[in-house]
């Protein structure tokens, strides 16, 4: 198993690099300012269109998708590295047209969607035009099983109409949001992976109305945000559903795997500027006479945070290896190691960089209190802890189980 990137890869991420820091980092602090004058934060600024401009017309674009003709061709394990330097900003995905929940809703459309679908949403999507929004879980039953699932996607003739409604519906609160993709029940009486459908949902359809915007841990996450969206007899033509009916659970494992690699590397990048941060105070303040560093066990909590960085980030690189060799379908195991394993060391590591920071860590002075949000979300988004676990200790029996 070799974890080398390629050298294509290493020169895209010098290059990335020296942009985030020589333009992505410097706008941010610009651009948080700007935000907070705002009355309403459900904007895009100029700032960021004018950074996607020149992320474009660099060539880090679409860095996530492995078509050398839309993308940069480059395979999970080439694009991890990239997407942990991204995790150090909270604007860099957006810059680089690599931000969830684009990344998954561009692949479920690259590589199941049919051309009149590619033409009307990939295309706008891949060109940064458009933003999109993913409907899958839902507030009235425990999400963590997806076959739970209430809201329906009935066919009806040459029609689908969706009823229902969603919650955390991740991008809605941004002004280019234009399509959402909305996972329903189709048919009750198939297999119970074969039941359900994923359709193409324009946000203006009639029926479609974004109830509130979330707060996660009293933050809005503007401008993305997080939504709740009722779908009331929303009628589109069969053709707006992906694939066909009844391949609602196909289509998600796929979007899952590479999704799941995107998150855990942006989450090792976040731990790398929480640490970062933190040897910075410890050194640089003084209690007690003496350098944080040198005080109440700090030094030994810094190099616990190294050894837990670099133990994700082989076991994360390892999952992208075996995604690309191998297939979502045998490295499911590996996929929710990573999963479980990643957000729980980045909130331990963030909270740690807290502690060091006093009250300035609670702040919003600092990006660790969104930093320790974000980590802790991921614990349950996209499947939380447990049933990751549960996957893990099934696919670990069962090696021994015929035996």
């Amino acid at each position: 198993m070799d974890l080398t990137p390629t050298e294509r890869a290493q020169e895209l991420r010098r290059q990335l690099g020296a942009f985030l820091h020589k333009r992505v980092l410097p706008a941010e602090i610009e651009w948080k300012a700007a935000m907070a004058e705002l009355a309403d934060p459900w904007q895009e600024l100029p700032v960021i269109r004018e950074l996607k401009a020149e992320a474009r017309e660099a060539g880090l674009w679409n860095l996530f998708l492995p078509d050398a003709e839309l993308g940069q061709g480059l395979s999970n394990l080439d694009y991890a590295p990239l997407a942990e330097q991204m995790g150090r900003s909270l604007i860099a995905p957006e810059v680089f047209n690599c931000n969830a929940p684009d990344t998954g809703n561009m692949e479920v459309l690259y590589h199941y969607g049919s051309e009149a679908q590619k033409a009307q949403w990939l295309k706008p999507l891949l060109a940064g035009e458009i933003r999109s929004a993913f409907c899958m879980t839902e507030p009235d039953v425990a999400s963590s099983d997806a076959t739970n699932m209430q809201a329906t996607a009935r066919i009806e003739g040459d029609e689908v109409v969706l009823n229902g409604r969603k919650w955390w519906s991740t991008g809605i609160g941004h002004p280019n949001c234009r399509v959402v993709i909305f996972m329903g029940l189709t048919d009750p009486e198939a297999d119970r992976h074969q039941r359900h459908s994923m359709v193409l949902v324009p946000l203006d359809t009639p029926g479609v109305k974004v109830e509130r915007m979330l707060t996660a841990m009293g933050m809005l996450d503007a401008p993305y945000g997080h939504g709740e969206v009722s779908f009331d007899e929303v009628r589109l033509p069969a053709s707006a559903i992906i694939a066909g009916p009844g391949r609602g659970f196909e289509i998600a494992q796929g979007r899952l795997g590479p999704g799941r690699i995107h998150h855990c590397m942006r989450l090792i990048g976040l731990a790398e500027l929480a640490l970062e941060l933190a040897c910075k105070r410890a050194l640089s303040r003084t209690a007690f006479g003496r350098p944080l560093a040198k005080l109440g066990g700090n030094a030994e909590r810094i190099a616990q945070a190294r050894i837990a960085i670099e133990q994700a980030r082989l076991l994360v690189l390892k999952a992208a290896w075996c995604l690309d060799h191998k297939g979502v379908a045998r490295s499911m195991s590996e996929i929710s190691q990573i999963k479980v394993a990643v957000p729980s060391m980045a909130q331990d590591v963030v909270d740690m960089a807290m502690q060091l920071h006093g009250g300035a860590g609670l702040s919003e002075d600092l990006p660790l209190a969104a930093a320790w949000t974000a980590a802790r979300a991921l614990r349950l988004a996209d499947g939380p802890d447990e049933v990751h676990r549960g996957l893990i200790a099934r696919m670990e029996l069962a090696k021994y189980r015929d035996a």
